[in-house]
């Protein structure tokens, strides 16, 4: 820590150390002016300690200014960062940039028309009407979450804070993002990290998302303690129970926290050893089979006082998911909601070939669940998340239109607090303070600060929601359908959404006739309630 912090300080030290020195030698006048400028460097390296508004400053004085002066220059140097960034950055700066001006309440409309090729394939749009129609108020933007079996419903909003642990954040960056939610009335998941002092700090509305690993409710040998998790998932705060049963970075891996990010207090919080890499096993030991996934669902709502509890998932096997959907028919017992992940989703580190190679994308994996449930009768039961690369109003619409009922982001709100991507998530030295353990780094992150900014980015993409389905001719987002959304497949064709996906009716896979599709009449033959694995069909 202290090389880490000299080597951030040393250009500001050297300045005010040259500043003091030279001062004794004012008698040769050639040393002036370079007195003069080491003198204002230090100045503003001395402001850059004091100002709370932007963490590179704090954490990197006088160097950091670099980066605000690039910026400042931004719409000229805008289009060859775009077309130098190869094909994956320039949509994620694109996407920054645009939460910067919202989570900073800055404009961000632009002249000279759109930077996109909008004759490119894959091009996505959505079609306005001749009749707009008013302007709703995006507060009404919610979904009641909370089956039949479920006696604690939760109001929640139609954008809420993804999934991300405390140990992988740090303590500044939970308290900004936990005081946002609670600002504009949305919950914050808390990973997998269990619920830490921090997330209690301001009283925001939590989704505990339970890991393989049972952090906060484990017993000495890792495994599932029911009294250890009563306590906390009866808290007030804890509105909903989130079974993680894979993410969007890494399915089917687990995860892990390095050793040196395990602090004392994270120790605590998950009830694991201190001095030891904090594993998540990549699978659950409190249920092998469909039909146990769902006994111990409904185990959890009762210890719960009757909260919504459901399971997160990026989609695998098309089979497994299939199974969960016989089992809920077979057992009566059911999810209150599911939240579907996607490949191109996750925030932390992960290795390049399951970043790159497994799991399904995220809008394949909606559609496919949202259809089984449609084809089960059972989608009007149970309310539909989506998480995945989701940062602007139009990526929550193209969600709605396909099946999700809300959208989660991780991103969208790590950009609002100041993460800059420089991809050191897991090294413990990010500049900006958001996913550090480092005491000296986080300090760069103000909370009070940025919690502004968490709530504002919240509050504007949710306008921008508005804004877009007025133009469309909406007045809610329940309105939205697959029809107003609208892809280009080549230079000379292009499709609405609901000619380009297959959607099932209800019931269909139930009925003894042909179903929609031979590929979900096949997964539904192979699917098992009494294993994951595939019968033969």
């Amino acid at each position: 820590m202290t090389l880490s912090l000299l080597s951030r300080y040393a250009f500001f030290v050297f300045c005010v150390l040259f500043t003091l020195v030279s001062l004794a030698f004012l008698q040769h006048e050639w040393l002036w002016p370079f007195t003069l400028i080491s003198a204002v460097l230090s100045l503003i390296g001395i402001g850059d300690l004091l100002q709370t508004r932007q963490a590179v400053r704090r954490n990197y004085p006088i160097l950091g200014n670099i980066r605000y002066l690039v910026e400042g220059i931004r719409p000229e140097i805008r289009q060859y960062l775009l077309e130098a960034d190869g094909d994956r950055l320039p949509f994620s700066r694109a996407q920054r940039t645009l939460v910067y001006a919202r989570a900073k309440n800055e404009g961000a409309d632009k002249p000279f028309g759109t930077l996109l090729d909008v004759y490119q394939n894959g091009f996505e749009f959505i079609s306005h009407s001749m009749r707009p129609a008013p302007l709703s108020d995006p507060e009404s933007f919610r979904v009641l979450i909370g089956g039949p079996q479920c006696s604690q419903p939760y109001s929640a909003s139609l954008l809420n804070i993804s999934a991300m642990s405390f140990g992988s954040l740090s303590a500044n960056a939970i308290r900004a993002l936990n005081k946002g939610a609670k600002l504009g009335n949305f919950a914050h998941d808390t990973g997998e990290g269990s619920i830490s002092a921090y997330h209690r700090e301001h009283g925001g509305d939590l989704i505990w998302e339970l890991g393989s690993g049972y952090f906060g409710c484990r017993t000495s040998d890792g495994r599932f303690d029911p009294q250890r998790f009563a306590v906390q998932a009866q808290q007030p705060q804890v509105r909903m129970i989130e079974i993680k049963l894979s993410q969007g970075a890494k399915p089917g891996h687990g995860g892990i926290l390095p050793k040196h990010k395990v602090t004392t207090e994270i120790s605590a919080t998950r009830g694991v050893p201190l001095g030891e890499d904090c594993i998540s096993p990549s699978r659950h030991s409190a249920f092998s089979t469909p039909t146990e996934l769902l006994q111990f669902i409904a185990q959890l709502r009762e210890l719960s006082g009757g909260k919504p509890v459901g399971f997160k998932l990026c989609l695998g096997h098309p089979w497994e998911f299939m199974g969960i959907a016989k089992a809920m028919l077979e057992t009566g017992i059911m999810p209150d909601f599911i939240v579907v992940d996607g490949k191109e989703g996750g925030t932390g580190a992960a290795p390049l070939e399951f970043t790159d190679h497994i799991g399904v994308p995220m809008r394949e994996g909606l559609l496919f669940v949202h259809n089984t449930l449609v084809g089960c009768g059972l989608r009007e039961q149970i309310k539909l998340g989506a998480s995945g690369k989701i940062v602007s109003a139009f990526d929550i619409a193209c969600v709605l239109a396909i099946g999700a009922d809300w959208a989660n982001s991780a991103r969208g709100f790590m950009f609002a607090i100041g993460c800059i991507q420089s991809r050191s998530c897991h090294t413990n030295k990010c500049p900006t303070g958001v996913a550090t353990q480092d005491p000296l780094r986080q300090r760069a992150l103000v909370p009070e600060d940025k919690a502004q900014r968490v709530f504002n980015f919240h509050r504007n993409t949710l306008r921008g929601l508005a804004e877009m389905l007025a133009a469309a001719g909406l007045e809610h987002p329940a309105q939205l359908d697959a029809k107003h959304l609208v892809r280009r497949m080549s230079a000379s064709e292009i499709k609405l959404f609901s000619q380009q996906h297959v959607f099932l009716k209800p019931g269909e896979l139930l009925d003894d006739q042909q179903v929609t599709g031979e590929f979900y009449q096949r997964m539904w033959q192979m699917a098992r309630t009494d294993s994951f694995d595939a019968a033969q069909a």
